[in-house]
């Protein structure tokens, strides 16, 4: 049995932020099912948002997000959120973020969709891919242990404390058991529950699924982000910053239909709405191909693509044999973020004691039913830090680490030995992709109660078939399609989730859009929906938002 005083699971910006604010006081460790490079947070593009300039103000970024949740947003975490962001930005500044500069020398900024100011920081169309190799760097220099290729399979929680984590070493092949004081989850979202995705494809919600199976409620599940654009057969993010720096959305009439839905805002409307938008032209046979529109930026002229998003023009060209110089991006909307999450408060603990979450796995609910563009990158900064913070504290006041029992253990031992002999005639990937099939058709942009039900039937006959599958692999080291399988579970478990939230949700909010329900009920749903794990049946109870400065209004752009 391994010992340290924290553990942090994921080394994503969340986790590794979490991580170095631990090692200021105590023995930390990071267990990761990739190395930290491969993270999915360096996919953010566009920036990250933070009041600098004299024009702008907190109250605008705080009210701006609070809008752009559709009011969903707890108005007290998102205070924090804007608050410290210049903090946090300074900090990454100073420790070698090369942020895009303005010709005054200070930090340049642009405006993403949603915002009434040009808030957003950022390094050309790198900017997460940036800022995750400056902590990696930060992680490198440190004395912190990194456990690459470890995945979690269990929370080890006796007596509602947890006790510390069961891994599996893929490089060795075997379970490791890791007692700690208090554990940090920075897993990421449960992109991969949909088959168009921008996330990679390690996003498999282990996080959640493995706190929601303790206890820990899940909440506002059913909030899921689509990206409106998407590089069309690939779901490779195209980010928002090419929108941010003008370009324009184009119908196969080459309309620019944007005028048509939000005239003062245009493509720089919330994601929500563009998604929707963009959905609607294809639905009325105005897309090509009955399946995309364009993204058009062939106006700005190489020089300012080159300067502003290389990236872009790089993806592009290599996955669609475009040139985004002199020919249109074909996109479309896909999943992008998991809006909801592991109950936290805003330091990021949940209902166990001694279990933390940041990051996307968790829901401080910062972006309620739907994120602005450059404030994802900001919570993992902000709120990673915080729950470092709160992980150190908590673990000082304790003189010693209670082991997991030997039970415990022994039976979520068990439970990954019985699969690895499953010898039933059920194909994982054949199952995932029919999961991510059904959550796209049946669960997506736009929703209906009917088709939502045949969801719910779908999933939870795709999990009885889960109990038939049968692994061809015996073996520990890197068994792969052991990893699948336990991702499988997760992503089973999660989509039932979704799901449920979603049929229970009898409005439209932000990215929850019900064709049956289309209009905002505030009256029976200005609430948060948890769910609980109980056995044999998914329970749901609401919980208030927390409303501090700004009465849910129209929600008009």
């Amino acid at each position: 049995m391994l010992n340290h005083e924290v553990v942090v699971v994921g080394a994503g910006l969340a986790g590794m932020r979490a991580a170095l604010e631990v090692a200021k006081g105590a023995d930390v460790a990071v267990l990761t099912k990739l190395y930290p490079p491969r993270s999915h947070s360096g996919a953010a593009q566009g920036g990250i948002n933070v009041v600098l300039h004299p024009d702008d103000s907190l109250e605008s970024h705080i009210f701006d997000t609070v809008k752009g949740s559709d009011y969903l947003g707890d108005q007290d975490a998102i205070e924090v959120l804007c608050r410290e962001a210049p903090r946090d930005i300074y900090a990454l500044e100073h420790m070698g973020t090369n942020f895009t500069r303005a010709s005054s020398g200070k930090l340049a900024q642009r405006e993403l969709a949603g915002a009434s100011f040009p808030r957003a920081c950022y390094a050309a169309d790198l900017t997460g891919h940036k800022l995750l190799h400056l902590l990696y760097e930060q992680l490198l220099k440190s004395t912190i242990p990194v456990y690459n290729e470890w995945y979690i399979t269990s929370l080890l929680v006796e007596d509602g404390v947890c006790r510390g984590v069961l891994a599996y070493d893929l490089t060795r092949g075997c379970l490791e058991t890791i007692r700690a004081k208090a554990v940090v989850l920075a897993t990421g979202g449960y992109g991969r529950t949909y088959d168009r995705t921008t996330n990679a494809l390690c996003n498999t919600g282990d996080g959640m699924a493995l706190a929601f199976r303790e206890g820990t409620p899940l909440a506002d599940m059913e909030c899921v982000q689509f990206h409106p654009t998407t590089l069309f057969g690939t779901n490779i993010l195209i980010s928002e910053a090419v929108r941010g720096e003008g370009g324009y959305l184009l119908n196969q009439e080459g309309d620019r239909f944007m005028r048509r839905y939000v005239p003062s805002k245009m493509e720089l409307a919330p994601r929500d709405i563009v998604s929707r938008c963009i959905q609607l032209e294809v639905r009325d046979g105005r897309g090509f191909q009955d399946e995309y529109v364009h993204l058009d930026v062939t106006h700005f002229g190489e020089e300012k693509i080159a300067q502003k998003i290389p990236q872009v023009r790089d993806l592009a060209r290599r996955f669609a044999g475009v040139d985004v110089v002199c020919q249109p991006i074909p996109v479309q909307p896909a999943q992008h973020y998991s809006l909801g999450g592991i109950r936290t408060n805003v330091w990021g603990e949940t209902r166990i004691a001694g279990l933390l979450a940041a990051g996307e796995c968790g829901c401080v609910s910062v972006h309620g039913a739907n994120r602005l563009g450059g404030n994802s990158l900001l919570e993992t900064i902000v709120f990673g830090r915080r729950a470092g913070m709160r992980a150190l504290e908590y673990a000082s006041q304790l003189r010693k680490a209670k082991a997991p029992s030997a039970s415990r253990i022994s039976e979520r031992m068990k439970e990954v030995a019985g699969l690895l002999a499953r010898q039933g005639p059920e194909n994982i990937h054949a199952l995932k992709n029919r999961l991510g099939r059904t959550m796209r058709e049946k669960v997506g942009v736009f929703r209906v109660g009917p088709e939502m039900e045949q969801a719910l039937a779908e999933i939870r006959t795709l999990g009885e078939r889960f109990g038939q599958v049968g692994l061809r692999s015996r073996g520990l080291i890197y068994n792969v399609e052991l990893l699948a399988a336990l991702e499988l579970q997760h992503l089973l478990t999660l989509a039932e989730v979704i799901t449920l939230g979603a049929l229970t949700r009898r409005e439209s909010r932000g990215g929850h859009a019900r064709s049956d329900y289309p209009e905002r009920d505030d009256a029976h749903f200005l609430k948060h929906i948890l769910a609980f794990q109980e056995p044999g049946r998914i329970r749901q109870e609401f919980e208030e938002v927390s409303l501090t400065r700004f009465r849910p209004e129209v929600r008009g752009y």
